[in-house]
């Protein structure tokens, strides 16, 4: 049984615009309720991708787009007040010929500053996980977090991650 916090109306409005063959999968804890994003929120994604990452590195259209047809994408979010999303997570579906499994990678994970100590990560990563786990064929999660940012490693390490012994290295394409 699922408890709606956010009251009848609005969570209609919100399945009505999932993007077709979603599986509808809701947790919601005290009143905060985590989900997966929708078209509807390709705006508010906007401005929170802008908090995050800088503005101009995407637009509304494009997360509208790839809310819709990135299959390899998981979108995570958990909805604040006043219609404003608390914060976002990605998940990258990574498949490889070399693998039967996915390898999930949590890319991003986003919460805005008012929200965070509230446990709004967590949700998130744990919806993440529990929903990739029930859709998708895999045995393992992967994630990448700034050295110097210990904040994100402490939750990581509560909620189950480790570090994997890998160097993480990248090359700029000019």
């Amino acid at each position: 049984m699922l408890y709606f916090g956010c009251g009848f109306q609005p969570f209609l409005g919100w399945l009505l615009n999932m993007p077709k063959g979603y599986l509808q999968f809701v947790i919601v804890k005290k009143m905060k309720m985590v989900r997966l994003a929708s078209v509807g929120d390709a705006g508010e994604l906007e401005r929170l991708n802008a908090e995050f990452n800088g503005k101009g590195k995407t637009t509304e259209e494009s997360i509208r787009a790839s809310l819709l047809t990135n299959r390899r994408e998981v979108v995570i979010v958990a909805d604040g007040d006043g219609g404003r999303l608390a914060g976002f997570v990605c998940v990258q579906l990574k498949k490889s010929f070399c693998y039967d499994e996915y390898m999930p990678e949590i890319t991003e994970v986003y919460v805005r500053p008012e929200y965070r100590g509230r446990g709004v990560a967590r949700e998130m990563l744990t919806f993440a996980q529990e929903y990739c786990k029930k859709i998708y064929p895999l045995h393992s999660f992967e994630l990448l977090t700034g050295s110097d940012n210990t904040a994100a490693q402490k939750l990581y390490s509560a909620i189950g991650f480790e570090r994997s012994g890998e160097m993480h290295m990248s090359k700029q394409v000019k």
